[in-house]
């Protein structure tokens, strides 16, 4: 079993991962190819409807966020496990990936997508900040030092 503790503001952390980030990789890049396949083979019933072009993109959006997962964990077992992904180019690269395999299946599937992958990159973002807490690298992705001036004492 994994082992837990808690902190002053009740929440649990774990210690031990589910699964590693190689295994990580390899299962949400299999889920992102299995949700591109069921596409391509669902694309004429996923087409022939309103609401069922809003399911596409909705499953496009899964892809969106297996692929984000998947590249991320890939980078993490190169890089080490404190590289986190940024907006450009791994989110950037993901949304424009699962983007495409909705065009594959029809035109308004695009737009629910991008609309889908971004309200699921929001509350990613929101539950990652919430259990990791703010970053301690910059946005820009540049270490920054702080400088401190001491006057010259006489």
């Amino acid at each position: 079993l994994t082992k837990a503790f808690c902190d002053l503001n009740k929440r649990v952390f774990i210690k031990n991962m589910a699964a590693s980030h190689a295994s990580s990789f390899l299962i949400s890049l299999l889920i992102s190819l299995l949700l591109f396949a069921s596409m391509q083979l669902f694309r004429i019933q996923l087409g022939s409807s309103q609401p069922l072009t809003i399911v596409g993109g909705f499953i496009g959006s899964l892809v969106f966020i297996s692929l984000l997962t998947a590249i991320s964990n890939f980078e993490m077992n190169t890089f080490g496990p404190n590289y986190q992904a940024r907006v450009f180019p791994e989110v950037v690269i993901c949304l424009f990936i699962s983007m495409i395999c909705s065009a594959f299946v029809h035109r308004v599937c695009v737009t629910t997508c991008l609309i889908f992958s971004l309200i699921a990159l929001y509350y990613i973002n929101r539950i990652s900040t919430s259990v990791y807490g703010n970053p301690s690298v910059p946005a820009t992705g540049y270490a920054t030092q702080n400088f401190s001036v001491k006057k010259k004492q006489k």
